[in-house]
């Protein structure tokens, strides 16, 4: 992303966020595009935070139309009809982004993103989705890979108090701070197919139960063909049936996925604002640190649960792109 370097209203505006990762990093910053898919509350979040750290362009990728849910958790509609009646969601996203930063180009795309073309994608930098099918996570994931640039990949789902997130940087260079030098690292990832298809026998011991049971209830809408939460207390019989089979065909004790953790997913399909600020927070920071080039990334899966107040990195990578 070499290019032209700040503007004098550039480096003004971002004076403070210069000082802690540096010209280099802002310029990096100034000229990524960023798309986006699926506004929910935590990438609401993750829109606003990239939006004010100055990237280049952001688009927003959403056709459904705003509903009680909608207004539960994503600060960016007005609860006033008027602002949002006969606008998609990512129609009323764009407008109140825009007055976060001006100096931030963000715009609409309309459509089905898993029938826009591979070159499609080759104009951003960065491609987060949320609220899409196990089937389309995996497609926009592929299409990201087969373009010649690197493309950052992210999903995140948000289900009640607890959240995911996977990261795929592909082969990804960056440099960090090690005592008083620079060092220059390399890490390489698998895809979201490629993860999620590591057999669970051969995953760490100690591996959170949250995804495991993610995986489950994500396996459960794909043989309904629904789309990510669109699931309710209603298919707690359909989804402990579909858990049994998956443990047994992975030699998995379904102790380490609890009925009280699937129940939860299941009943708090709605987002908890607390959570969505947190997660797309760290969301945030990862695209910049992805952007930048600078600090190590989070490989691959992050989770958190408001039960406890942790939130864990996992990596699911198999033999090949083990750290």
């Amino acid at each position: 992303m070499d290019g032209e370097e700040l503007t004098e209203q550039e480096t003004a505006l971002y004076d403070r966020q210069i000082r802690v990762w540096g010209a280099d990093a802002q310029r990096r910053l100034s000229k990524a595009h960023i798309l986006v898919c699926g506004l929910k509350g935590t990438v609401a979040e993750f829109c606003k935070n990239i939006v004010l750290a100055g990237v280049g362009s952001v688009t927003l990728v959403d056709d459904r139309v705003v509903t009680d849910e909608s207004l539960s958790a994503n600060f960016l509609i007005l609860p006033h009809e008027n602002h949002y009646h006969g606008k998609t969601l990512a129609e009323v996203c764009c407008d109140s982004l825009k007055e976060f930063n001006p100096m931030v180009h963000v715009a609409v795309e309309t459509g089905d993103i898993s029938t826009f073309g591979v070159e499609f994608f080759e104009k951003f930098d960065a491609v987060i989705i949320s609220c899409c099918s196990l089937g389309k996570k995996k497609l926009i994931n592929q299409k990201c890979r087969k373009l010649s640039k690197h493309v950052a990949f992210y999903t995140v789902e948000c289900r009640g108090s607890c959240g995911e997130m996977f990261v795929d940087l592909q082969d990804h260079k960056y440099s960090k701070k090690k005592l008083e030098e620079t060092v220059e690292c390399q890490i390489e990832y698998p895809s979201f197919e490629e993860a999620i298809s590591v057999p669970w026998r051969a995953l760490p011991r100690r591996v959170s139960k949250l995804y495991f049971a993610m995986r489950v209830t994500e396996q459960f809408e794909d043989v309904e063909g629904r789309n990510s939460g669109e699931t309710s207390i209603a298919d707690r019989l359909g989804v402990l049936k579909l858990r049994k089979e998956l443990c047994e065909t992975n030699s998995l004790d379904e102790s380490q996925i609890p009925d009280a953790l699937l129940e939860r997913l299941l009943t708090d399909t709605r987002e908890f604002p607390p959570v969505c600020a947190i997660i797309g927070g760290i969301l945030g920071q990862e695209v910049i640190k992805a952007i930048s080039g600078k600090g190590d990334p989070l490989k691959n899966f992050f989770f958190f649960d408001a039960m406890d107040g942790k939130g864990l990195i996992e990596d699911i990578s198999g033999p090949t792109t083990r750290s």
